[in-house]
């Protein structure tokens, strides 16, 4: 079965899916992208697995029986597929959960389940025989959350602001579509766990944290992320293209990014692009409510213009231009 998306236009781009099923969850992808005089830019070619663990979808080039990158570790690839099933509304799943939700079989799960046990990074539940996350796991992120800098740089003063303004406040870099916490700050009175914690990570298009690191962006930086969102997550954009466009027009102005309610009816976010440094990847810094503590306007006339303050005090007094 073969399906033709329409061209979806831009300023300076466009481009035309084609999506060829090969049985199960794995199809091969072709998006051919355009200039603004139509002539095909290049061709990306590659298979495409839809993890449902995720809701978005993992891109690897071609397959491993014709692979045109044979650089590229598919067994690898596969593995860390597993370990992303993993969330919190999903802490312990099954070799059949699992099978489930990377469309792998069951028997090349079991393999994945046993190795990962193996190395620590997986344990299994006495009674149960489910998987769950081990300790492990956490020596991969402590090297990373160590050599950055910003986040001892940041951390006094994101909690003293966090704690004025009753709320939280985060940290968060890129990944792939969406944008993780790397650090956190949370006022003593708020006891929600779904505030704000390290590693938790949202959709860039639909969060104030995500808009605010396109607007960051460079214009081709910018334009490419925009158009694999319109192609991985068209569901997303159909519903968040038109906040995302309006916050790109608004940050030219006001210099932060804001939210009532786009990610979770209860939440406001206001964020923060950081001075992007040489070879760097951009930071955002947001701030995060619950909506009963703001009245209507107050992102853009109160916690807008403190969070960009509080963020020009970071960056020898200027934030992302």
């Amino acid at each position: 079965m073969v399906q033709h998306g329409r061209s979806v236009g831009m300023e300076s781009a466009g481009y035309v899916l084609g999506l060829i099923q090969q049985g199960g969850q794995s199809w091969n992808m072709r998006i051919l992208f355009f200039d603004s005089e139509q002539k095909i830019c290049f061709v990306s070619h590659v298979e495409t697995k839809f993890c449902l663990a995720s809701q978005t979808m993992v891109d690897y080039p071609q397959d491993d029986k014709n692979p045109s990158d044979r650089q590229f570790a598919y067994t690898l690839a596969r593995g860390m597929d597993v370990l992303r099933c993993f969330s919190p509304e999903r802490g312990s799943l099954s070799n059949k959960e699992l099978s489930e939700l990377t469309g792998m079989p069951k028997a090349t799960v079991s393999r994945f389940t046993y190795t990962l046990m193996q190395l620590g990074y997986l344990r299994s539940d006495k009674d149960t025989g489910r998987y769950l996350l081990a300790p492990a796991i956490l020596t991969l992120a402590y090297p990373l959350l160590a050599n950055l800098g910003v986040r001892q740089m940041a951390r006094p003063a994101m909690h003293d602001f966090a704690n004025a303004v009753q709320g939280s406040v985060s940290l968060g870099f890129r990944e792939r579509m969406q944008m993780v916490y790397v650090e956190t700050a949370r006022a003593r009175s708020v006891y929600s766990a779904n505030m704000a914690e390290v590693g938790m990570a949202h959709s860039m298009i639909s969060s104030a944290i995500g808009r605010a690191y396109l607007c960051a962006c460079t214009s081709v930086e910018r334009d490419a992320l925009l158009n694999e969102a319109k192609v991985k997550t068209p569901e997303l954009w159909e519903k968040f293209g038109e906040a995302v466009e309006r916050s790109l027009a608004e940050y030219r102005v006001k210099r932060f990014c804001y939210s009532y309610g786009d990610l979770r009816p209860d939440i406001y976010a206001v964020a923060v692009p950081l001075i992007r440094e040489p070879n760097m990847e951009i930071a955002v810094m947001n701030c995060v409510l619950q909506s009963y503590q703001v009245a209507k306007g107050e992102l853009e006339s109160n916690y807008g213009p403190r969070l960009l303050s509080l963020v020009g005090s970071l960056t020898g007094g200027v934030a992302m231009r």
